[in-house]
């Protein structure tokens, strides 16, 4: 079984590892249908082992470099399967030390309060160990659910980004969210 690098009560975080890329595919190739409305078209390859696997790899260097860390979830007692992944993305130091939160969740699991308990956990080891300032979360406006997750993971509105990112072929608004380290010493 493997180690995890953290876990919340109902989920445990593994860190991103090409071994893993059977599993990842596994779950890419579940939800592709559900994520589609959310995502950037991604090329067949990225749903198949060997993408997965190249996917990893930069994964775990992007984490060496102290860049970005993401993370494969697994229901503990399913240790296995693949149902989410989280990542703390573009990191930047300085002035700012600040991310952008990543987020997805198997669709069989949606609305049971795992996308919050995985947001919060990420965020929560985010200032405890990367010392961060802010993580910031940027969020279709139709994508009520996960606009939920990060209110309940205690991330607050801050305004609308217009044609932000490219989903599904489509620039599209984000409201972006965030949380602040208010425990962090000033």
């Amino acid at each position: 079984m493997r180690r995890f690098v953290f876990r919340s009560p109902r989920l445990g975080f593994l860190a991103c590892d090409p071994a893993l890329a059977a599993p990842a595919a596994a779950f890419y190739r579940r939800n592709r249908e559900a994520f589609a409305p959310f995502d950037p078209i991604q090329p067949e390859e990225f749903f198949t082992p060997e993408g997965q696997e190249e996917r990893l790899t930069w994964d775990l260097e992007q984490a060496e470099a102290g860049r970005s860390f993401r993370f494969l979830l697994v229901q503990p007692r399913h240790p296995g399967k693949i149902i989410g992944l989280t990542g703390l993305n573009e990191i930047i130091g300085g002035a700012l030390h600040s991310c952008f939160i990543s987020y997805k969740l198997d669709h069989t699991l949606w609305g049971q309060g795992y996308g919050a308990e995985a947001i919060a956990a990420l965020t929560e080891w985010g200032f405890r160990n990367l010392g961060l300032h802010r993580v910031e979360a940027n969020i279709m406006p139709r994508n009520l659910p996960s606009r939920r997750a990060a209110a309940k993971a205690d991330f607050e509105e801050e305004g609308l980004a217009r044609r932000y990112l490219k989903i599904n072929g489509v620039w599209e608004d984000h409201i972006h969210m965030v949380r602040r380290n208010d425990e962090e010493d000033l």
